[in-house]
């Protein structure tokens, strides 16, 4: 499935209905089907889905993969895009509040990035996505009603078609419980945000493809790290470790770090 645009469900125009109304992440015009585009000679009731592959903003120029899902009336998936953009919304806000109040001068922080939500999709009951922040990229699930909270600092292995990753439990004011798994950190190498949002959206779909699980399976793998956290130093300085399925799905993507 290839994607035709920004936005929830990893871009994939079959998720959107012909009513969906789009808009330019560049300069914010809108595509409405019930209007068309007379710049183009687009009649109206022409779906976003099905305007010719070199159709271009009327706004800016910016291709139809700069256009982001504003509203879709017609969509049976409508609530549940707009409880993505809603709880999205909230991470976002939480994050930024971290990054004004606690992180913004440390040398740590990447100043060319933004704090940014990509590809959350259902999952498990609840949402999946990766949040990109100027010192972080973390792989975030954000549980549903349904699911019983650990605490804080609580660690939980989740399983996917790759393979097996521990997160970490965790809770903000605006966001509530959700769970964390480190992908980057800190973010020095990343030159830019799109940037840093191509390796996020390519490893989200590194994560859901089954040839990247690795041989061994992770959760002992993470066994094996606590007790060699416990275990005395050794004598020798040890081998470097095999990569990690979490360096599989983010290590080398999209111009990403080690590319």
């Amino acid at each position: 499935m290839t994607p035709g645009f920004e936005g929830s469900y990893l871009g994939a125009t079959d998720k959107i209905s012909p009513r969906a109304i789009m808009e330019c992440k560049i300069c914010w015009t809108p595509y409405d089907p019930a209007e068309g585009d007379d710049t183009r000679q687009v009649l109206p009731g022409t779906a976003f889905a099905d305007l010719p592959e070199d159709w271009s903003c009327p706004g800016c120029s910016a291709p139809k993969a700069q256009f982001l899902v504003r509203e879709d009336p017609g969509a049976p998936a409508a609530a549940l895009m707009a409880e993505i953009e809603a709880r999205t919304k909230a991470l976002v806000a939480d994050f930024n509040e971290v990054f004004h109040s606690r992180m913004r001068d440390l040398p740590m922080v990447n100043q060319a990035l933004q704090v940014q939500a990509v590809g959350f999709q259902p999952h498990e009951g609840g949402l999946l996505g990766i949040l990109v922040a100027p010192w972080f990229m973390n792989l975030i699930f954000l549980p549903g009603p349904d699911r019983p909270a650990l605490a804080t600092g609580a660690k939980e292995v989740l399983n996917f078609p790759s393979g097996a990753y521990e997160f970490m439990h965790a809770s903000r004011e605006m966001t509530g419980p959700y769970l964390a798994c480190a992908l980057f950190s800190p973010m020095g190498d990343f030159s830019s945000q799109l940037q840093a949002v191509d390796v996020a959206r390519a490893a989200m779909a590194e994560l859901f493809k089954p040839e990247n699980r690795a041989e061994t399976d992770r959760a002992a793998d993470i066994r094996a790290a606590r007790e060699a956290e416990l275990a005395p130093p050794p004598e020798a300085e040890p081998l470097d470790p095999a990569p990690s399925r979490r360096k599989l799905i983010t290590g080398g993507l999209s111009g990403g770090p080690g590319a």
